[in-house]
């Protein structure tokens, strides 16, 4: 069962790590991104996260099937939240299980790696300079 999805609701890891879970899997590994106090040395106060949810859901679905098949025997699954988000919320989560912890480790690595490149999602800070969009600033 493949598990991959835009929300706007806060994100649970136990739907993810049911949806990778097979009786062929040795391991499984996740990743919960954070959304933090801080960034490049300045406080963040709010952060917001913005997607053509279409759009994003789309890239999401090819990168989870692109994680699949290039390293296999794995399964993965992926939310990402978009929004307001307030500090210590789960901004992205991840999940990946594999028959081996080695490449449950590589498949997650490898899906948060592309979420963060290819996935149309742009992000917002509010800081003490006020909101900007990161890459723009």
């Amino acid at each position: 069962m493949t598990f991959r999805t835009i929300s706007q609701e806060p994100l649970q890891l136990a739907p993810l790590i049911d949806a990778v879970s097979h009786p062929a899997a040795g391991a499984v590994v996740t990743f919960v991104g954070l959304v933090r106090d801080h960034s490049e040395g300045l406080p963040i106060t709010l952060l917001e996260y913005h997607a053509y949810e279409q759009m994003a859901e789309t890239e999401l679905r090819a990168v989870v099937a692109e994680v699949e098949q290039e390293i296999e025997g794995t399964r993965v699954a992926a939310a990402h939240r978009i929004g307001e988000l307030q500090i210590g919320d789960r901004a992205v989560v991840c999940a990946a299980s594999a028959p081996h912890r080695g490449a449950a480790f590589r498949a997650c690595q490898l899906l948060i790696d592309r979420i963060k490149e290819r996935v149309p999602i742009w992000k917002r800070e509010h800081g003490p300079d006020g909101p900007y969009w990161v890459g723009w600033k």
